[in-house]
């Protein structure tokens, strides 16, 4: 395929600048794309939150909050007046579908991607209005497979910059589990602090804790944490989480939902450490078991896994990142794409 250079509208949900200063995973994935393209050398517009500075030409989004009606009437006109102008090879939404909706019957070829759970009506609906303008991508195959009879759809995982993460060959045999995350019960910080009970290893728990979580925070978490076997950091940046990663025996992920992908896993993975999870999800995709972590039904099962010293390549986790989820594979994939959609506009 001839590859050429393209003029890309990306757009990021309002609420957090691009990158984000601490959580912010979808933001993060935006900042990743951006740079990663106009490093090949596109241009890139980039419509997000007033304080983003990331690549490419910012322009910022007027309305503050994404489920704000009047909000999203300005968001989605400033995005209709840009593409308006036939500047746009292709637009691909990072936000909520809302914003396209002045634009669906445009022929401009447009992606929308989803790191949150779907909504069958409204896709169904925008794909029905795009007339073949609209496809879709989401970042795991379990997200795609209940709505993949609409449309065209690509799964696209997210990735992660490699540079910022540093690989570890080994650790202590007394190396703590590491547990980082929201603290909220669907995460399992709950669960993680029991799997470092049963089995007798150190447990650090990173991570905020929203504000309307902390009476449960209160009852369920930090009643044992004790500064000596489990430990509570709070949250942390860049630089930490990849010091925090590192030194881990594994990081844990007994999630109480159904992940969509979980970009901390393949940041562990990148520090070469490997991960502990329950069966919910994506994380049997992400995660190889037995070969880049341990994957099971239920608590007991991964007690049971992991109650011997965990004896797996710290080098093949790290290879997982590198071929699947590292910050070149997934722009690539990213630009491949646009160079399809962009080619199938122009044979149409």
């Amino acid at each position: 395929m001839t590859t050429t250079k393209l003029k890309i509208a990306l757009t990021a949900d309002p609420e957090l600048p691009v990158p984000p200063t601490l959580y912010g995973g979808i933001e993060r994935i935006i900042d990743m794309l951006a740079r990663g393209l106009v490093r090949r050398g596109h241009e890139v517009t980039l419509f997000a939150h007033a304080g983003s500075q990331s690549a490419g030409d910012l322009v910022k989004w007027r309305g503050t909050n994404s489920r704000n009606l009047w909000d999203t009437v300005q968001n989605a006109t400033a995005l209709w007046r840009q593409v308006q102008t036939g500047k746009f090879d292709i637009v691909h939404s990072f936000s909520r579908i809302a914003y396209l909706t002045p634009i669906l019957t445009h022929s401009t070829p447009k992606l929308m991607s989803y790191q949150r759970e779907i909504s069958r009506k409204t896709t169904k609906l925008a794909h029905d209005l795009a007339r073949g303008s609209l496809e879709f991508s989401a970042i795991s195959d379990w997200m795609i497979e209940p709505v993949n009879d609409i449309g065209t759809w690509h799964m696209i995982p997210n990735g992660v910059d490699l540079a910022i993460y540093d690989f570890v060959p080994s650790v202590p045999a007394d190396a703590p589990f590491v547990f980082l995350g929201r603290i909220e019960e669907i995460k399992g910080p709950h669960l993680a602090i029991e799997i470092a009970k049963r089995t007798n290893r150190k447990l650090v728990i990173a991570g905020n804790i929203p504000a309307e979580k902390q009476a449960w925070v209160d009852a369920h978490v930090l009643p044992h944490v004790d500064g000596a076997q489990i430990t509570y950091v709070g949250p942390v940046n860049d630089a930490q989480k990849n010091k925090l990663l590192g030194q881990a025996a594994a990081f844990l992920m007994p999630i109480l939902w159904e992940e969509p992908f979980g970009i901390v896993m393949a940041e562990a993975l990148a520090c070469g450490t490997p991960v502990i999870g329950l069966k919910r999800g994506a994380v049997p995709e992400v995660v190889e078991d037995g070969i880049s972590g341990i994957v099971r039904n239920t608590l007991d099962e991964l007690v049971e896994a992991i109650q011997a010293p965990i004896n797996l390549s710290r080098q093949a986790c790290r290879s997982r990142a590198e071929t699947a989820y590292s910050e070149s594979v997934i722009v690539d994939q990213y630009a491949e794409l646009y160079q399809q959609m962009v080619a199938k506009r122009g044979h149409s």
